[in-house]
């Protein structure tokens, strides 16, 4: 009899700790690349305790392992890309989606060699993002500036196979995103995401050689699982996000680098 009222005393026990909320039911762990993702991120941080939450930013420098870590439940959130971006992979569109949109980031042509695109020589070595989704974001935005003529069905999934016309000769060279700075000794212009340029001391108005426009529809997304959107945490984080204060940390700290669209 001892032993059964054990037992009891024990799935007594378990079924109220599983009952009472733990630590992991009001922590909010997000995925994000420093710049200015996890500094937005970290600016919230205590509006998000006021709301009930505890902000986890796990810092990530490449565009793989962000979606990986949400489908795989290691993280709530992410906090990179744009929906291009997220679109491009089958298995992303099947198990993630987009809470919320928050800034747009400028792409732009970077150059240590040239100070504008007139002056780039023919045969000129071009780095552009070796994904999919970046790679034709970059080709448009040459394409837009009269660097090059894409095929009309490219769209935004273009790659250097899709280039008609080619006035420079231009030669592309498709590398990881955040390697695309460190590769301007190298080449003699590269296509950098707003968010690598700022990390490497670049501000998109001022130092590319051109750069998208604020109409730009690459807008960065706070992702997560199907189904989660409406999470109390990601409403929370949303609510924090999407504020006055973050929009004028916005406006002063990034010198246009960076756009809010709320």
């Amino acid at each position: 009899m001892k032993k059964y009222f054990t037992i009891l005393i024990a799935l007594a026990l378990m079924f109220a700790l599983s009952a009472c909320p733990g630590k992991k039911d009001n922590e909010l762990s997000i995925g994000a690349t420093p710049v200015p993702h996890a500094e937005l991120l970290n600016l919230v941080k205590e509006d998000l305790a006021k709301a009930g939450f505890t902000l986890k930013v796990v810092e990530f420098t490449d565009y793989v392992q962000p979606n990986m870590a949400v489908i795989s439940g290691d993280i709530d959130a992410n906090f990179f890309q744009h929906l291009p971006y997220l679109e491009s992979n089958p298995e992303w569109t099947e198990k993630l989606v987009s809470a919320f949109g928050v800034h747009i980031e400028p792409f732009g042509l970077y150059s240590v060699k040239y100070d504008s695109i007139d002056t780039l020589p023919n045969g000129a070595s071009v780095a552009i993002p070796n994904d999919p989704t970046n790679g034709g974001r970059a080709l448009l935005l040459l394409e837009a500036n009269g660097l090059i003529t894409l095929k009309e069905e490219a769209g935004l999934s273009a790659t250097s196979r899709d280039v008609v016309d080619n006035p420079k000769n231009i030669r592309f060279q498709e590398l990881e995103a955040a390697q695309l700075p460190r590769s301007l000794q190298d080449v003699d212009a590269a296509a950098i995401n707003g968010n690598y340029a700022m990390e490497a001391g670049f501000y998109p108005l001022y130092d590319s050689l051109i750069v998208e426009g604020a109409e730009s529809p690459y807008v960065n997304i706070v992702v997560v699982q199907k189904g989660k959107e409406n999470d109390a945490k990601i409403i929370a984080l949303k609510n924090a996000l999407l504020c006055d204060k973050v929009k004028e940390f916005i406006t002063n700290t990034y010198n246009g680098g960076v756009a809010p669209i709320f």
